[in-house]
């Protein structure tokens, strides 16, 4: 936010005006509210609702707006003091990138002796030889308000980082000042749609289309209302006000540059987006025809089906993560949104393979999104990056016809090593403060329950704001996170809080369990993962879940999961094991002469007989051949296509897949436990 003088002399409300504002401000919430329209009824509008109200009254902004503001930063959210993945503190996201420059960066806690994941993930050439770059910090220009904001109201930084009266008094003061600065009318009682050109400057857009996105989507919410209870147990709501019309005029009056949008730019309308590509180059001296980068050429979906969008977090901030994107030397995926105001640049068209997911298979059939944020460092990400996301992605998968479920919309987290070696060195993000739940009643699918503790199926899905496990190593090694909310149960090896944790072993392979390591998903399931049950104790429920018997704590007053149905498959008959794999390759008859066949190496992992693992799509094998710059190799820039076929399944936190000839595929309500 580009803020000039100081805030002048403001004009204060009146005792009877305040009273008039915050009536406003209590009103019932509307019908067409945010996915937690309808907080319980032992969270009454409270204090937190007042401190809105006061502040829009001290500085002369109407309270939809400042709420408006608020709600697409943060969900009103307060997130302990901890900032966000653009720097931003509390429910008005003061942003300070100078003090979260300084924070540390925590190990990721892979394995010693563990492949490093390459994110090519094609063991059928070199593993990419990629530098490592060290954390850039954020543009501290674009991000810098909370020391305005301290002049403005007398208080000092850490008050404002931390109390959530002073923070969102603060962001009062900020939007009354770009109002000032704009020329247009104050108070509290003015018309919500002529703050338009103060909301657009708030999130510190540099692009007017950018500014705008942000505006049109803060007005969305004032016209539709919203209401929840916040992440400290406050119940805030804002009341539909559909009559309002923004000026969306005052955009002109910030002066900001506008955006070229290309023909072909592969992004929804009304979303700010740019084009900024990623290199196709000959490396070296370009002598070398298989030394290039940073992605291969495709023909999708023509030539081969898209069947994943793979959501990341870049462990960065938005400017660097997309200046790598443009190296020909670094890695490739398609997007990186802004977490300050939902930004997106676009890197790659959807025809062409990104090499981002660490597993080839995958990546030749997916789009890869990254995020600016970070999976462990104590950052959230906000709203306005959480809708521009999802309806990214809902226009992608209504598109190229991707289901909109968690068997094809997936975390970084979620793809499969490649073969053993490479299963303990795949990466993590977007981890499990990522709020998966909210994320897709945002693309309008939400989780529900669609069967019974008879049907055979569950499907994960906790409180995220009340589910706090005590994960460790976010900052330093052994030391516990800040508490906050999370989309990941905790596994353990019988109905007890005091049971050991699961044990993956393709990250413990001594056969030690699980630990409470941020990065050591080994032994949780994250919200929207759909897995087959394999028993019931009390309050308890059981999975299968690598190979294992797997109790996380569902109880019926405050469940972490709904009851689902649909198929699991299960070995034929006579088989007491068959391999699980973490790619889907043909056969090698599917093989032309001259292309090197790619093995099929199962993973260290079995499915015993008895066991039942819930089914995803079935796929047949393939594997694009893309090894060379120019197509000179055999076979390259085709899909090599066989007759095997394979289902895949939730086999852990990560999905896998089974060869199709090895099991049944049968309702999930048959044979069910009781």
């Amino acid at each position: 936010m580009h803020l000039g003088s100081q805030l002048r002399r403001h004009t204060r409300l009146g005792a009877g005006l305040l009273g008039v504002a915050l009536a406003a401000a209590l009103t019932t919430a509307p019908t067409a509210a945010s996915p937690n329209a309808s907080p319980p009824p032992d969270h009454p509008v409270d204090g937190r609702q007042q401190q809105y109200a006061a502040a829009a009254a001290e500085f002369g902004v109407p309270v939809p707006v400042l709420l408006g503001v608020s709600y697409l930063q943060s969900r009103w959210d307060v997130h302990a003091g901890s900032p966000s993945t653009a720097a931003g503190y509390g429910p008005m996201h003061l942003t300070d990138a100078a003090h979260v420059s300084t924070l540390p960066t925590p190990d990721d806690g892979t394995p010693a002796g563990a492949l490093p994941e390459d994110p090519r993930g094609d063991d059928s050439r070199p593993a990419l030889d990629v530098e490592h770059h060290d954390v850039p910090p954020p543009d501290q220009a674009a991000l810098q308000t909370l020391d305005t904001a301290a002049r403005l109201t007398g208080q000092d930084e850490s008050t404002l980082r931390t109390d959530p009266a002073a923070n969102i008094r603060a962001g009062a003061a900020l939007l009354a000042e770009h109002q000032r600065e704009l020329g247009a009318p104050l108070g509290a009682d003015t018309d919500p749609g002529a703050w338009y050109g103060a909301v657009a400057r708030y999130a510190g857009a540099d692009t007017a289309d950018a500014a705008a996105s942000f505006a049109d989507e803060v007005f969305a919410t004032v016209r539709s209302g919203a209401s929840r209870v916040t992440d400290d147990g406050h119940r805030v709501a804002l009341a539909a006000h559909p009559g309002v019309e923004p000026r969306t005029e005052q955009l002109d009056a910030l002066g900001l540059r506008d955006l070229e949008r290309p023909d072909g730019l592969e992004c929804p309308v009304g979303l700010s987006c740019e084009w900024l590509p990623a290199p196709y180059e000959l490396l070296g001296d370009g002598s070398d025809v298989g030394n290039y980068g940073n992605h291969d050429l495709g023909d999708r979906p023509k030539q081969q089906k898209i069947e994943y969008i793979v959501i990341h977090d870049a462990e960065g901030y938005f400017g660097p993560t997309t200046e790598l994107a443009q190296d020909p030397n670094w890695v490739s995926w398609h997007y990186t949104l802004r977490s300050s105001d939902g930004h997106i640049a676009q890197h790659l068209k959807a025809e062409d393979v990104g090499w981002h997911a660490g597993n080839w298979f995958v990546n030749a059939k997916s789009i890869g999104l990254e995020h600016e944020g970070f999976a462990a460092q104590g950052t959230w990400y906000t709203e306005a990056m959480y809708r521009t996301s999802a309806e990214l992605v809902r226009y992608l998968a209504l598109r190229l016809n991707i289901p909109l479920d968690r068997q094809h919309i997936v975390g970084h987290d979620n793809v499969p090593g490649i073969t053993p070696d490479y299963v303990a060195g795949m990466h993590w993000d977007p981890g499990p403060y990522w709020d998966w739940s909210h994320y897709f009643d945002l693309l309008k699918a939400p989780f529900e329950s669609t069967g019974t503790p008879r049907t055979g199926l569950v499907t994960i899905d906790p409180d995220f704001e009340t589910n706090r496990p005590a994960f460790t190593g976010c900052e330093t090694a052994g030391e516990p996170c800040p508490e906050r909310g999370s989309s990941s149960v905790l596994l353990r090896t019988e109905p007890s809080h005091d049971a050991p944790l699961v044990n993956d072993l393709g990250l413990h392979p001594d056969g030690g369990p699980s630990t409470m390591h941020i990065s050591d998903h080994g032994a949780r399931a994250s919200a929207g993962q759909t897995y087959a049950i394999a028993g019931r104790d009390g309050e308890w429920t059981a999975i299968w879940y690598l190979g294992h018997k797997a109790w996380f704590h569902n109880p019926t007053d405050q469940p972490t999961a709904h009851w689902a149905r649909g198929f699991v498959v299960v070995p034929k008959p006579g088989r007491d094991s068959i391999p699980v794999y973490g790619r889907a390759y043909p056969e090698p008859d599917a093989y032309p002469e001259g292309v090197p066949v790619q093995p099929i190496v199962p993973l260290q992992y079995t499915l015993a007989a008895g066991q039942r693992y819930a089914a995803g799509p079935e796929l047949t094998g393939e594997y694009y051949r893309a090894t060379t710059y120019d197509g000179s190799s055999p076979g390259d820039f085709t899909v090599l296509r066989g007759d095997k076929r394979y289902v895949q399944i939730q086999f852990g936190h990560r999905f896998a897949f089974v060869d199709a000839d090895d099991v049944r595929v049968v309702p999930s309500g048959a044979d069910a436990p009781r």
